[in-house]
């Protein structure tokens, strides 16, 4: 008899929502992680004293337009979700707005400030609201040939399908433009819908943008004691089924036998047997782990890219305090910082060149000002991602480059707040090389793989692989930011991939 029905490797959330179903199934779930804590890039220590800082994912939205929370009761074992209202500030230092989760409230203050604004806001949540709806729907389940197909016909209004198939494959710096006219309001979007990756000049990806309505239809929210909320909640979850969650425990070899997986070896030399094996992991750390034989050609032909993003992770002695804004409401949403659309391509000219940006736009995330866990009294944590930034430099290396890029990163903060670099206690630079070396994020690539028309939807990470299932070993799955739907704080990609594993280990029908 095996040791467990399911051993998962890596304990990121997408591995422990699989985990926490596969528990919840009545299934012997045994977990692997090769890191002290789990959550992989979803987790939070106290890595300056009295200051609490994420690693990774620290605004959770896609996550609250899945049953996920509810079905696992996480709240029961401990999950508990703050709101952040109003969701984002938005500014080019001079003159800032917000979005809240009441979309009229929204408008409104955007007609008042920027008139004729507003009414575009209005204007574009009609139009797409239906599209993004649809675009979650297909989110929740394995992805298919025909999704793009559903996409268009789904998005609404009885508008002919010719007409809307051009305006989803258009850039969505494009789809920006058609709507708003005032590039205050307008860079501010497109800054929001580049946090996947593709700049705003990509083709076929207005996607991007126009699943926009949901921020509205979720909310933005922020787990209680920081992103690592999420995870540990989930580690409970998996641990009253019976499940056993292992840390500091490296998995080092799938073992494969007559074209069946067997189980695991760790990287101490232990091996755990198991009907089944699930791969959380990056899908070139799964290839890695596999028999080379077992790893076809386009396993290794996915497109990492050469990274994007780099983090600034600050606990500062006082408050931030933004000029032109208003507070406390500038600390609570998620900073868009930008303060063109030019700067946003400039930043990408240079990643391009191999250079690390030197103006680069922002997002803030002071989410001390809901959640006085996260630092002590009068100070804050600060958190600043920038973009564009090579992991592959063409010149010097991280290890002599990452001060300058830091340095360049306070500087353009300071345009919105000037005086924070004063209060700065402690910190973490998290440079793409840091993503790779620390995260097994590879070339450090939040999004595992580049979130590009080729690689999304049944083509994610390759279209033989896309029902979460590694083709020519059986019992091995998938799941994580490598598969469907890609990358960022929703867990649809666990969740899919236990509905097909417990499909194929019980043979009940999923409930």
């Amino acid at each position: 008899m095996p040791d467990y029905d399911v051993i998962v490797m890596g304990a990121g959330h997408n591995a422990l929502i699989t985990a926490a179903y596969a528990a919840k199934a009545g299934l012997r779930v045994g977990v692997f992680e090769r890191r002290h804590i789990v959550g992989g890039a979803v987790s939070t220590e106290e890595l300056v004293p009295g200051y609490r800082f994420d690693y990774g994912g620290s605004a959770h939205i896609l996550i609250r337009l899945t049953p996920i929370v509810q079905e696992l009761e996480l709240s029961r074992h401990g999950l508990h979700y703050l709101e952040v209202d109003p969701m984002f500030h938005c500014s080019d230092g001079e003159t800032p707005w917000f979005i809240h989760r009441d979309a009229g409230r929204t408008i409104r203050e955007l007609e008042e400030k920027f008139p004729g604004q507003g009414e575009a806001y209005r204007r574009f949540l009609d139009d797409w609201t239906p599209f993004a709806r649809s675009v979650a729907d297909l989110f929740m389940s394995a992805p298919g040939p025909l999704d793009l197909g559903k996409m268009v016909v789904s998005s609404g209004k009885g508008k002919d399908w010719a007409e809307q198939l051009p305006r989803i494959l258009r850039p969505y710096g494009d789809v920006a433009k058609e709507y708003f006219s005032d590039e205050r309001v307008r860079a501010p979007l497109t800054w929001m819908a580049a946090q996947s990756g593709p700049p705003p000049s990509d083709p076929l990806s207005a996607p991007f943008l126009l699943w926009h309505p949901l921020y509205h239809q979720g909310g933005v929210a922020r787990p209680k004691g920081g992103s690592g909320g999420l995870t540990r909640a989930l580690k409970r979850a998996i641990e009253a089924e019976g499940g056993e969650v292992f840390t500091d425990a490296p998995v080092q070899d799938i073992l494969v036998k007559g074209g069946k997986v067997q189980g695991v070896r760790l990287a101490n030399g232990e091996v755990h047997t198991a009907r089944a094996v699930v791969s959380g992991t990056h899908v070139l750390t799964t290839a890695d782990a596999l028999p080379q034989e077992h790893v076809p050609a386009s396993a290794r032909q996915v497109r990492v890219g050469n990274g994007f993003g780099m983090i600034l992770r600050l606990a500062l002695s006082g408050q931030v305090k933004y000029r032109h804004h208003t507070e406390p409401d500038s600390r609570v949403g998620v900073g868009l910082l930008v303060k063109n659309e030019r700067q946003i391509m400039q930043g990408y000219g240079e990643y391009l060149a191999g250079e690390p940006t030197t103006d680069p736009p922002l997002v803030a995330m002071s989410f001390s000002a809901v959640d006085d866990s996260l630092a002590p009294p009068g100070g804050e944590v600060l958190w600043l991602w920038a973009q564009y930034y090579p992991y592959e430099l063409a010149s010097g290396s991280w290890e002599t480059r990452t001060a300058e890029a830091r340095e360049n990163i306070l500087r353009a903060f300071e345009h919105y707040a000037p005086g924070t670099r004063d209060m700065i206690v402690g910190e973490l630079v998290q440079t793409p090389q840091w993503l790779h070396d620390h995260l097994g994020l590879h070339r450090g690539n939040v999004m595992h793989l580049e979130m590009s028309f080729d690689q999304m939807f049944s083509f994610r990470p390759w279209m033989k692989a896309s029902g979460y299932k590694w083709p020519g070993v059986s019992g091995l799955y998938l799941t994580g930011a490598s598969t469907h739907p890609g990358g960022g704080i929703m867990g649809a990609s666990g969740r899919n991939a236990a509905r097909v594993l417990v499909g194929d280990l019980t043979r009940r029908r999923w409930k």
